[in-house]
């Protein structure tokens, strides 16, 4: 069972919590126990799990990834202009993978399934794959 589903990122940098849309595939293909695996196809995109009840950790992880990796550098080669993009993405990986049981997501209170955006605004593809237990 596979979805995909678009994100449009408002900003430059910026996280999108998608949390809600992997729930709302999970109920409709009534799902009850394996994994879900959401996955970007991006370079300059990433997924990671984060802080969902305080806006401020996600502000203050984009500040902190642009002061270790500031967007433009003087000694950066790639055409695009956009390495640090690349570098921040890989940084936060392409994909997570969550436990489901009884057709819910095993998250922590707090947490919650971020794209995180480097190189937009723009519109990113998300694919939620649901692999169910061999049981």
């Amino acid at each position: 069972m596979q979805a995909t589903f678009t994100v449009q990122t408002p900003a430059n940098s910026t996280f999108v919590e998608i949390t809600d849309r992997v729930r709302s595939f999970i109920r409709q293909e009534n799902f009850n126990s394996g994994v879900v695996v959401v996955f970007v196809p991006h370079t300059t995109a990433g997924i990671t799990i984060n802080e969902n009840a305080d806006p401020n950790v996600v502000r203050d992880f984009l500040a902190d990834l642009e002061r270790l990796l500031p967007s433009r550098q003087s000694y950066y080669q790639h055409y695009e202009g956009n390495s640090a993009a690349h570098f921040k993405a890989s940084m936060m990986g392409s994909s997570v993978t969550m436990i489901v049981e009884d057709g819910r997501l095993q998250l922590g209170t707090w947490q919650g399934v971020y794209l995180c955006e480097f190189d937009g605004p723009r519109s990113r593809r998300v694919y939620v794959r649901l692999i169910p237990d061999p049981s």
